[in-house]
């Protein structure tokens, strides 16, 4: 498969997305790093799994230095493994609803990473219950006939893995800011609920 056809593949499963700027930056490192994955034969399901794994990793390494670079595989495992699927043509429905999943209990383990970095466990429930929530609305409104949901907010999950990654770092440095920034997720993850909230219903309605 050349670029090009993955470009095509990618934007039609993504509702004929525009692939430009960043996106396509992102997709062309994504598309380089899959044909080297596809050469050693690991699949899609497999660096889905891999994601979660290193989402316990981090849970259970949280204080290390070296915690940020796990959160970063973690990432790399998830963006990588859709594009993966593409490029072996292994895209299915199971795919995608394990990859919907995983992504789920992957951040539950970044909460409590940060909940075991002492960070208060009431900003740190009311920002799970937020981000699930929106995630939840999103598959809910496909559920019911809505076919995109495709509204961008302030806090979608590469924004959500950045206040953890930062996070992560403010530790490392003896930053006691924690819940300071923590708080500004929680903030930013109201109005991103909200957001697909208002779009959901005037859609529907």
């Amino acid at each position: 498969m050349s670029k090009n056809e993955f470009y095509l593949a990618w934007s039609k499963l993504h509702g004929d997305a525009k692939i430009a700027g960043i996106v396509k930056g992102w997709l062309s490192i994504s598309f380089s790093t899959s044909k080297a994955l596809a050469r050693i034969r690991i699949t899609p399901n497999a660096l889905t799994i891999l994601g979660l794994v290193f989402g316990v990793l981090l849970y259970m390494n949280a204080n290390a230095i070296w915690a940020p670079l796990i959160l970063v595989i973690s990432l790399i495992c998830d963006g990588v493994d859709g594009s993966l699927a593409i490029i072996t043509g292994k895209s299915s429905k199971w795919g995608a609803l394990l990859d919907s999943v995983v992504d789920r209990l992957t951040e539950v383990f970044w909460i409590l990473a940060l909940y075991s970095l002492v960070v208060d466990s009431k900003i740190l429930i009311a920002v799970l219950i937020l981000a699930s929530a929106q995630e939840y609305l999103r598959a809910r409104a496909g559920g019911v006939g809505l076919t995109q949901v495709g509204v961008v907010t302030l806090a979608e999950r590469p924004v959500r893995a950045s206040f953890v990654f930062v996070a992560l770092v403010a530790f490392n440095l003896n930053l006691e800011i924690l819940n300071q920034i923590t708080f500004v997720w929680l903030i930013l993850q109201a109005f991103s609920f909200l957001t697909v909230a208002k779009f959901v219903a005037a859609k529907l309605n």
